[in-house]
């Protein structure tokens, strides 16, 4: 299946904890069946010279397409203030989509 990525840009601030709970589905609005499939993502700079972060992603519901990615506030902290990710879905049958793009916009945390 050939997927056009959809597009959520994220704010957080650095040295704070962040997660995000996804839904994929189809063109229909049916979920799309994530079963055997594995998502990654991952957060670098513009021109993809500098990986600042792997998301840990659960797979919460897979038969529901739904799953969370998040980041702890130790990876937040040498976040610079603007970051680009992406969500990967590689299905079990090895095809690779980029399911989700966006722009990461960090402001700083002042309490600490």
């Amino acid at each position: 299946m050939s997927v056009s990525p959809g597009e959520y840009n994220i704010s957080l601030q650095r040295r704070a904890s962040y997660s995000l709970n996804l839904e994929f589905k189809d063109s229909t609005g049916s979920a799309i069946d994530l079963s055997g499939s594995v998502v990654a993502a991952q957060a670098w700079d513009k021109a993809r010279e500098v990986k600042y972060a792997d998301f840990s992603v659960n797979v919460s519901d897979p038969t529901q397409g739904q799953v969370e990615i998040s980041l702890t506030d130790t990876q937040t902290t040498s976040f610079p203030d603007s970051l680009n990710y992406d969500v990967l879905v590689t299905s079990a049958s090895g095809l690779k989509d980029y399911y989700l793009e966006g722009i990461i916009t960090v402001s700083e945390g002042y309490t600490g």
